[in-house]
């Protein structure tokens, strides 16, 4: 149960590279009222809204309605009257529907069914930690938002260190399956095991106790996935720690992007208003108050190069 003032911690380096040298911690307490004093929010933005094309449609008149997978702190969650969803995520989507104009509604889904949620035209937009590839360009335009990174954690004591693919060699490492990181670290264990190396025992859980308890035990060294989500858990529990870091797109950098149905005229008007944003300073506040800063990027893209298919 997360506490009224929670603890955060993210690795607080700079993405300039694919690979990241593994930093400490720092510690900031978030508040997790429904109330958010201090929420950042934005005025609104004319240019924007005339870039919104003209056939464009909208959910509901006046509404800007976002889908999002909440429960994942510091991306979004529930507050502490287990209605009101607060983080990151929520805070960039209030920016952005106060730019446009139009009061924000942001609907919980799952992840497996947001696609189908922006394309249906339930949702206007998801913002939920989407990845920017060429594969989902196929079906949705992107307006992005923040760096995608990912970490090995570890559990606290073990003083491995993962800063390039010849250091996960002959460890055990959990992955979620599906993902763009069980990519990565398939690749990597192919161009080990090529180079003569030993082969990364990689592992799969469904269910987070047990792939703690692993840790815990021993029977896994690391687990990989999004930096800020198991930086969260880390800074809440002090049972891991962080021992390396990353692109979510390596050896390219990847970025995280607010998503919309292709071609629905609204991308453009997003990615002007996220600028207008970052260029004040709002969006900076945003990523301080969750310990994201590390994640920011200088502009948003509207349909930047994502990662490839294959």
């Amino acid at each position: 149960m997360l506490t009224r003032r929670a603890s955060l911690a993210l690795f607080a380096g700079a993405a300039s590279s694919a690979l990241i040298p593994a930093g400490a911690f720092a510690q900031q307490a978030v508040d997790l009222s429904p109330e958010q004093p201090g929420r950042p929010r934005a005025q609104r933005d004319e240019e924007a809204i005339r870039l919104i094309a003209g056939d464009a449609k909208f959910a509901k008149d006046g509404v800007f309605t976002v889908g999002n997978n909440t429960g994942r702190f510091p991306f979004s969650g529930f507050a502490t009257d287990n209605r009101t969803v607060i983080g990151a995520e929520a805070e960039i989507a209030q920016l952005v529907a106060d730019a446009l104009g139009r009061k924000l509604e942001i609907v919980t889904t799952a992840w497996a069914d947001w696609p189908l949620g922006v394309v249906s035209g339930k949702f206007d937009a998801v913002i939920s930690n989407v990845t920017v590839t060429e594969q989902r360009k196929e079906k949705f335009d992107f307006s992005t938002y923040r760096k995608d990174l990912l970490g090995f954690y570890v559990k606290k004591g073990n003083e491995i260190v993962i800063r390039e693919p010849r250091d996960v060699a002959g460890l055990k490492v959990i992955v979620s399956s599906g993902t763009n990181q069980e990519q990565i670290l398939l690749r990597w264990n192919e161009a080990n095991i090529k180079a003569g190396l030993k082969p990364v025992d990689i592992q799969y859980y469904d269910d987070d106790v047990v792939l703690y308890l692993a840790l815990e035990s021993g029977r896994a060294d690391a687990y990989l996935g999004p930096n800020a989500l198991l930086s969260f858990k880390a800074a809440q529990e002090g049972k891991t720690r962080l021992a390396g870091n990353f692109s979510g797109g390596w050896p390219e950098l990847a970025e995280i992007a607010v998503t919309t149905r292709k071609g629905a005229g609204l991308a453009d008007a997003i990615t002007h208003a996220l600028n207008t944003q970052i260029g004040n300073g709002n969006y900076a506040k945003v990523l301080a108050r969750w310990n994201l800063t590390a994640e920011a990027i200088a502009q948003s893209r509207t349909n930047p190069p994502g990662l490839p298919k294959a």
